[in-house]
């Protein structure tokens, strides 16, 4: 039998809670405005998702976990958005001097196959199928190729 909140014990717990997410929030480092926009995004979710509660008497600390992790959510976003206005050590990348023969040619034959593989846009199936691997072989060379030839890459920028 599952427990159910009513809604006039969680509109109670939303009135003597929300602050403390507030104070939960601005505690782990998020700024006050922000603060309270996800505070109340999170009270606003534990509602629609009130039926997932297995312990009503853990209430509040089910909405602040929703609460942190939408901002944390909200924070990778935010980061994967940012512009690249400078870069570290005041050197601006000419991005034309980045050739890509170049860096294939100074690629290793495997690793320099598997990039062009992705640059022609196989998938790691097509690819483990081509050169006779398993895909999970292919991925991790394939990370490793990449990793090999990002260096390349600044090592050329650099020089």
């Amino acid at each position: 039998m599952a427990l159910v909140i009513t809604r006039f014990e969680y509109g109670g717990a939303y009135q003597n809670g929300f602050s403390l997410t507030i104070k939960f929030l601005v505690a782990k480092g998020v700024p006050g405005d922000a603060a309270e926009e996800v505070a109340q995004a999170a009270w606003t979710r534990g509602w629609e998702r009130v039926s997932q509660l297995r312990k009503p008497e853990q209430l509040r600390t089910w909405v602040n976990s929703i609460a942190l992790n939408l901002y944390r959510r909200a924070l990778r976003h935010d980061r994967r958005m940012e512009p690249l206005l400078d870069m570290a050590g005041g050197r601006k990348m000419d991005l034309a001097a980045i050739d890509l023969a170049t860096v294939l040619n100074a690629c290793g034959p495997s690793d320099r196959l598997l990039l062009i593989h992705q640059l022609n846009g196989f998938t790691t199936k097509e690819m483990a199928r081509r050169i006779g691997a398993s895909e999970g072989a292919v991925r991790v060379r394939l990370t490793r190729a990449r990793r090999t030839a990002r260096s390349i890459g600044r090592a050329m920028v650099a020089a």
